[in-house]
């Protein structure tokens, strides 16, 4: 079950994602003003972009604390995954490197014995 900070976070997020959707209206807005065929209204245009300017300003602020508190939350703190696949690349490497001498000893020991 989701914590109540999670939960609270979700519904931040949420309302950010209607807030961006009113952003992308009030552009609409402001591009049906200007194609109006009888000529754009300035304070239209004005409370359009004003509005527009404020809400993409409070979509960053909550973007930024959300990021803010996501990054302070760590649940996957004591997990050991990152350092066992790190170990797991470093031993594949190993038996690579371990086969590249095996052959190169072979190489040696064939130009040896025909020597």
């Amino acid at each position: 079950m989701d914590s109540p900070t999670q939960n609270t976070s979700l519904q931040r997020l949420q309302n950010v994602e209607k807030r961006i959707i009113k952003v992308l209206e009030l552009a609409g807005g402001v591009m049906d003003e200007l194609a109006n065929p009888a000529g754009p209204r300035k304070e239209s245009i004005d409370n359009h972009c004003r509005e527009f300017m404020q809400s993409i300003k409070d979509i960053q602020m909550t973007l930024r604390d959300e990021i803010k508190s996501a990054c302070e939350y760590r649940p996957f703190e004591k997990c050991d995954y990152s350092p066992r696949i790190a170990n797991e690349i470093c031993l594949e490497k190993l038996k690579y490197i371990l086969s590249q001498l095996d052959g190169m000893k072979e190489t040696i020991d064939e130009y040896n014995s025909e020597a």
